[in-house]
């Protein structure tokens, strides 16, 4: 769960959708708004929205957003418009692309960042042919 640190978060943004703890969900998620995730997701999640992902969250895929703020672990891709913002205990293994990348000390990131420009990072797509599995064992050995 998100601590009272995510108060500059605007949590007052209606939560559109929400995977909670102990819940396991596989495909593909589009949604508007607000999106919090605390179980485990594998597959896709594209929005022009915002993505909270809870300490105690596992997401293995290809993740497209406006913004995220990422606290669990991440294996894949993730690509946001506007910012990527990791904090303790993030654990992110893959490639992030994204103007603004924020890193909280304590957090894990292996990969590699490429940092666009706000306006051409909606034109970044994760790249079809990478598996996010691969690119995890790839990086962890």
């Amino acid at each position: 769960m998100f601590s009272k640190k995510d108060d500059d978060v605007d949590m007052a943004t209606e939560i559109t959708g929400f995977i909670g703890k102990g819940m396991s969900f596989e495909g593909t998620v589009e949604f508007k708004g607000t999106m919090r995730l605390d179980g485990n997701f594998k597959g896709e999640i594209k929005s022009d929205g915002t993505l909270l992902v809870g300490e105690e969250a596992i997401f293995d895929g290809n993740l497209s957003v406006d913004n995220t703020i990422i606290s669990g672990e991440i294996k894949g891709i993730v690509v946001a418009r506007s910012k990527v913002e990791l904090r303790a205990p993030a654990k992110v293994f893959g490639d992030i692309k994204t103007p603004t990348l924020v890193i909280g000390e304590g957090v894990i990131f292996d990969g590699n960042c490429t940092m666009t420009k706000k306006q051409d990072a909606s034109h970044i797509k994760p790249a079809p042919s990478i598996e996010p599995t691969k690119v995890a064992e790839e990086t962890t050995g």
